[in-house]
């Protein structure tokens, strides 16, 4: 197949992300797009199919005169014409795994609301993922058929105020809104219902294009939302290219089944071309494969993708989840093109660093400002901290119930989607960027222990008495089936100033003996003597009558025992500085 298919026209595609609640119509939004534009993307013909590639499922597309501030802007010298590319992301889980996966390439966002309901719960999470994924957005208001003409402009003004309200604090401030009605009288209607609105949506859409910065270096990845077989030419995948590029006679690898393939052929909307880049819709042809064997899923350059037993990432609480974010706790996890089940452990810098930052100006959030680092220390943090400024940095390891296949760096979200769906909550939990994966499936043992978070552990006991200038009897540091030889040589501090090292045991009951090297000073000699009826050496007769003592009289010296415990150290070893 030679260049010249593709050599006379040059097509950008532009793609939009349309999200918006279940119900709010954003398929008879694409439909009445795409044939207002007039092109036939919803194409209902049976043979199509035979014909060649259809790229119909979820996404549909509508091309038209490359608008004037892109001719401006460089793009006469590429291209002749724009083409719109509708990712219509249906249900809800799988809303957020399409977007996320698609993050690199959706250029801008349409979020799509029913004037009568306004912002639902589910549009609200469609807000976030946008945030997260898009540097633009376009608000339409669906449905307008459904007012009384008589209120209907002050019904839209009176929504679109209140979405403006909403956005304020977004990144998607001041972005334009623009009232619609996609499918006059509802989906039963006959298609004689002109959409109202719609060549207005179009104008705007084009006003809002840019020349998006795509990239055709480094490793391929197409995320493929559909399989079918031709007779006598193979199998056809569609999807979008998320990164890098291909060409025909490129090998790409089907991480999910483990094998490799050879492109024989290459369209894009139903025309042949030799090679296509990040950010087209594209269809790839390869031999010898059962199209059953995978529906959706991702395609790669052989030996790109990793797959994954647990992982690093960097953690920032999305403000408008109402749970706890709890260390042990579990999460779906959305990353590449899968969403799984994993356990958080969440982890920060220790808390002398912490609090120096706190006057700092605090990182935005997901900057990467302290680059995560095995040489570094952690503390662990039974849940994840949130503070009224912007909050302390910090990470989470995740440990996936099944293994996960994605790309380095991917974006991750961690919400909560067992919670009910019609609730009035946010489910979008966390969000951050893959830093670290563990691909060993025995992790637990061979990399986790080089990961330094540590715990703060803190005993309390108490003096029990002076057995000379430098050294005392303590207790109620340890339980009696304590193993006192693991805490040998440790430093304690007694409330009265002085540093002392741990000894050994004394008895059988967990008292052990503390040695004193710089001795003890008078007062607390004289404080320990006075509370003790016996001023003697304490022999072993007089040893109970001493352990009775504190009931009458309170013990007024404490012993202070502080070390650290890293959570993942196989031998448990207790550190001191």
């Amino acid at each position: 197949m030679s260049d010249s298919a593709d050599s006379h026209v040059k097509t950008l595609n532009f793609n939009v992300g349309v999200l918006g609640h279940v119900d709010s119509g954003k398929t008879s939004l694409a439909r009445a797009l795409s044939s207002t534009a007039s092109t036939a993307a919803f194409d209902k013909n049976p043979q199509s199919r035979e014909r060649g590639i259809t790229l119909d499922l979820g996404f549909s597309s509508f091309t038209v005169d490359l608008p004037d501030h892109l001719r401006d802007s460089g793009g006469q010298k590429q291209y002749d014409s724009l083409q719109f590319t509708l990712v219509d992301c249906p249900g809800h889980a799988s809303l957020i795994r399409t977007i996320i996966g698609g993050a690199q390439i959706i250029d801008l966002m349409m979020l799509v609301v029913d004037v009568v309901k306004g912002v639902q719960t589910q549009t609200a999470e469609c807000l976030l993922i946008g945030e997260l994924t898009c540097p633009c957005m376009v608000v339409v208001l669906n449905k307008t058929d459904l007012l009384p003409p008589n209120k209907r402009q002050s019904a839209i003004e009176k929504m679109t105020k209140r979405l403006h309200k909403t956005l304020e604090n977004t990144r998607f401030k001041d972005c334009p809104v623009i009232a619609v009605a996609a499918k006059p009288g509802g989906p039963e209607a006959p298609d004689t219902e002109e959409p109202q609105g719609v060549p207005e949506l179009i104008e705007l859409l084009k006003k809002q294009t840019y020349l998006p910065k795509r990239d055709p270096g480094g490793d391929l990845l197409i995320a493929v939302d559909h399989c079918f077989s031709i007779r006598g030419q193979g199998t056809v995948m569609t999807g979008t290219v998320l990164q890098g590029s291909l060409a025909i006679n490129d090998t790409v690898e089907i991480p999910a089944l483990k094998v490799t393939k050879k492109i024989k052929s290459v369209q894009m909307f139903r025309k042949p071309v030799s090679s296509a880049m990040q950010g087209d819709r594209v269809g790839v042809c390869v031999t010898q494969f059962d199209p059953k064997l995978l529906e959706r899923g991702v395609v790669c350059t052989p030996g790109s993708l990793r797959t994954l037993y647990a992982a690093v990432i960097s953690a920032r609480k999305i403000s408008y989840f109402k749970g706890s974010l709890a260390t042990r706790a579990k999460f779906h996890i959305t990353m590449g093109h899968e969403t799984v089940m994993a356990k958080v452990t969440f982890f920060g810098l220790p808390p002398a660093g912490a609090s120096e930052n706190m006057s700092d100006t605090r990182p935005p959030p997901c900057s990467l400002e302290t680059p995560f680092n095995f040489d570094r220390e952690y503390f662990y943090q039974d849940e994840y901290l949130t503070s009224s400024g912007s909050d302390p940095e910090q990470w989470a390891l995740l440990e996936f119930d099944r293994p996960v296949t994605c790309p380095s760096l991917c974006l991750v979200i961690g919400s909560k989607l067992d919670t009910d769906i019609h609730a009035n909550a946010c489910r979008l939990a966390f969000h951050g960027h893959l830093l670290h994966g563990f691909e060993d499936k025995g992790y637990a043992e061979t990399s986790l222990p080089r990961l330094h978070i540590y715990k703060l552990k803190h005993k309390e006991g108490q003096v029990e008495r002076v057995t000379d200038d430098y050294s005392v009897i303590g207790r109620n540091l340890f339980k009696k089936e304590t193993n006192l030889q693991l805490f040998v040589g440790l430093k304690v501090t007694l409330s009265t100033g002085e540093s002392g090292v741990i000894e050994g045991g004394f008895g059988q009951s967990g008292k052990f003996k503390i040695r004193v090297p710089e001795g003890l000073c008078l007062e607390t000699r004289n404080l320990l003597t006075s509370t003790s009826k016996k001023k003697g050496k304490g022999g072993s007769k007089g040893g109970p009558a001493n352990e009775e003592e504190p009931k009458h009289d309170s013990q007024p010296v404490s012993i202070q025992l502080s070390f650290k415990r890293y959570i993942f150290d196989p031998h448990k070893k207790m550190i001191q500085h």
